[in-house]
């Protein structure tokens, strides 16, 4: 089972979906030693590539040993959208571009970008247009939320939109953005994409936890691949469970598969942390790999029975070194429940209205974008 996202052949049909501030090279990295996918970086905007901000060229930048490098694209105006488009393409190399229309968060929707943009579909067409005509031969998908809340949803019309302005592929996480993370992803609008949109892949996003979920999902609502986020969290061989159950897959999916793929004992959950930690350092140094990797901690050990004061001071390192320390003292036999494994991680938040510019759903006609909406440069 393979999927067709332009030239790009996508064999498993997955997808790591852009985390802020956790899809970086090293994560990358370490996902791609464990199976195949596509593998975006973190949300970088279209103005700062247009500025050539440091910290965003960085951000960028085709990380080492990369053969797909993908890149999300956040935007309002679709003259910056095209420009930035084409920097990435034409100097950077990026063989994909995703673009963000379902960030909630409000520094984003405030300013009418991620969700809140496919509401004023004017606007949305000529950004979508803007950045396909700048790509050429660079396949560039589109991905969104359901909606902004249950009485706007957005999704049907901004996937045909998308369609009819040339993408390669169209994705949704099925939540509205004032649900944020909380609640159950919405497949249904999953399948219902499926149904409207009939020449480019759908792609489906939202609770996919272990692999059978994914497979669950494509069966469920007919979708062509999936994206996944917050699942592989401290899992990164989750990766490698979606292959295996890709190249295996069962005939029907029953309670027994709840328990599939690699179940770790904590000694190897901890040489997998360490692995991790040591490619944060090659990215971004032993000082910045220390800070980084805190939030990483409490995500892999989602589970084992070590007590909160492990969990404390796993969160709170000083050092690369005084990490593998602690995790020495650890006992490497201990396991978790399937259950626990798979767990959710990360953020739970929701739901929580949505910051929107003043009078955005009055106007879903007007073309323009709001004033300042690209000064944004920080990701989202």
């Amino acid at each position: 089972m393979s999927l067709k996202i332009g030239p790009l052949r996508v064999d498993p049909p997955v997808v790591l979906a852009p985390m802020a501030g956790v899809t970086n090279p090293a994560f990358r990295q370490l996902c791609r030693q464990f199976g195949r996918a596509i593998y975006v970086s973190e949300m970088i905007t279209a103005r700062a590539v247009l500025e050539r901000n440091a910290k965003t060229m960085r951000m960028a930048a085709r990380a080492p040993g990369e053969q797909v490098h993908s890149v999300q694209l956040y935007g309002v105006d679709p003259s910056v959208m095209h420009a930035a488009v084409r920097i990435l393409v034409d100097e950077v190399g990026v063989d994909h571009v995703d673009l963000n229309f379902g960030c909630p968060a409000p520094k984003v929707t405030r300013r009418g970008g991620g969700a809140a943009l496919p509401a004023h579909p004017r606007l949305y067409r000529s950004v979508v247009a803007g950045a396909v005509g700048a790509a050429g031969a660079v396949p560039v998908t589109v991905k969104m939320r359901c909606g902004i809340d249950d009485d706007h949803e957005t999704y049907l019309e901004a996937a045909v939109i998308a369609e009819q302005e040339g993408v390669a592929a169209v994705a949704l996480h099925a939540r509205t953005a004032e649900q944020r993370y909380s609640g159950t992803a919405r497949w249904d609008c999953i399948a219902r994409m499926k149904e409207a949109v009939m020449t480019v892949p759908v792609l489906g996003n939202g609770d996919i936890w272990q692999a059978s979920d994914a497979l669950a999902m494509q069966r469920w609502t007919g979708c062509d691949g999936v994206v996944v986020g917050r699942g592989c969290l401290g899992r990164p061989w989750l990766f490698a469970d979606l292959e295996n159950l890709y190249l295996n897959p069962p005939e029907e999916l029953g309670a027994a598969d709840r328990a599939e793929g690699w179940q770790p004992s904590l000694g190897q959950v901890a040489a997998v942390m360490v692995r991790h930690a040591r490619l944060l350092a090659d990215y971004v140094g032993p000082v910045g790999a220390t800070r980084d990797f805190r939030k990483h901690a409490g995500w892999y050990l989602t589970g084992f029975p070590v007590g909160p004061v492990v969990r404390r001071d796993l969160a709170q390192i000083e050092s690369l070194d005084e990490l593998t320390e602690r995790l020495g003292r650890l006992d490497p036999d201990l396991r978790r429940s399937p259950a626990a494994a798979c767990a959710p991680r990360g953020h739970t938040d929701g739901p929580r209205p949505v910051a929107l510019p003043d009078g955005w759903l009055a106007g879903r006609d007007d073309p323009t974008p709001p004033v300042g909406a690209d000064l944004m440069v920080s990701g989202g």
